[in-house]
């Protein structure tokens, strides 16, 4: 008894998810979301992204529910049909803001509406069908004692089309994903059911197929308390080379139970269950997934932010230099003719290296 009110303390008393490098984190998350709103992936320079990624119905939404505190679209079928770029951001202010970017918008919403209002955007950007599309909505979630991160939600994978889906939404899935978990800079967080064989799940394929020693990519394990047979050996034996380790996790069940509940349930699943509190403490919980996920975020973005000042300072000298070869503003007859005299003698002696090479 001693122990229960002991360990119900320390739940009481549990810090906030946000951990106390998060002040020197923001600023380069900000900087790299700035460059991301910039369309820089297209000039070729890519992004630290923690993307994730799972096959549908493993328990995707969920987690990011339970990182978030906040309830995300429900229902049959694939509920996720753009990228959903989440950032999500500690502040003291008592009440939480979130706010939907989409297609130059910026839309306030609030924690009982965010679900219907990233529908109604989604609708908006990817049509009312069952189609996805590759235009991002962004999710802004400033909330006390949020843990700073930035994360890419994806379509869950499906292979058989139901519910009016396309034809060919397994390749539309696919090709999507395989776009962002292909760059080495990004961070797979691959959401995997204690159900399931992990080898069988179509997330782990695609991911091995980009990143085969699994450097880049961690597990979290939802529904463990649905299927706690032989979990411990699945996240030690490693089967699927799983890189950055496992996470064990038991998100909120229903609307009916509060996150805080949520979060006081699992650590006593954990404590008391016969099979997973065999597990070690250090891979179970939701608060031990956020803060491996700011450690894995802080790390990647170290190790690649130079190199993209680098590449984004070597594109606007290219840019600059392109620039600067273009005629000068002609105000007069003879400036316009000197400019094409200028063009034509170019010209002249592209085509003479072409014809002696």
């Amino acid at each position: 008894m001693a122990k229960s009110c002991k360990e119900e303390s320390k739940l009481a008393h549990m810090p906030h998810l946000a951990s106390s490098y998060e002040k020197r984190i923001r600023p380069l998350l900000d900087a790299v979301d700035r460059l991301r709103r910039l369309n820089v992936m297209k000039e070729g320079i890519q992004l630290p992204t923690i993307v994730v990624v799972g096959d549908q119905s493993s328990g995707k939404s969920s987690v990011l529910e339970s990182l978030a505190g906040i309830s995300l679209p429900r229902g049959q079928g694939i509920c996720t049909r753009v990228p959903l770029i989440m950032r999500l951001q500690s502040h003291q202010q008592e009440d939480p803001e979130l706010t939907l970017e989409y297609q130059g918008k910026s839309v306030r919403s609030s924690e009982e509406d965010i679900a219907d209002d990233i529908v109604a955007a989604t609708e908006e950007v990817a049509g009312d069908g069952k189609s996805i599309s590759n235009t991002p909505l962004t999710l802004v979630v400033r909330k006390r004692g949020m843990p700073d991160l930035t994360m890419i939600d994806l379509p869950g994978i499906t292979r058989v089309p139901v519910h009016g889906q396309p034809e060919d939404i397994y390749e539309q899935i696919a090709g999507l994903i395989m776009e962002y978990i292909s760059p080495k800079e990004s961070i797979i967080l691959n959401v995997l059911s204690a159900t399931v064989d992990f080898p069988t799940c179509e997330s782990i394929r695609m991911s091995q197929s980009v990143d085969k020693t699994g450097e880049r990519t961690l597990a979290v394990v939802t529904k463990v308390d649905k299927s706690p047979e032989g979990l411990l050996e699945k996240v030690t034996s490693d089967d699927v080379n799983i890189g950055l380790g496992y996470v064990c996790v038991r998100n909120r069940v229903g609307d009916g139970e509060s996150y805080a509940d949520a979060r006081r349930t699992e650590a006593e699943l954990f404590r008391s269950h016969p099979l997973l509190s065999k597990i070690d403490k250090s891979i179970v919980g939701v608060p031990v997934l956020a803060q491996r996920l700011t450690q894995i975020q802080a790390s990647i973005l170290a190790k690649c932010l130079p190199d993209i000042v680098t590449k984004v300072n070597e594109k606007l000298n290219q840019n600059m230099a392109e620039l600067n070869e273009l005629p000068k503003c002609l105000s007069t007859v003879s400036d316009a003719m000197a400019a094409f005299m200028k063009i034509v003698g170019a010209s002249k002696e592209s085509l003479r290296k072409i014809i002696l090479r």
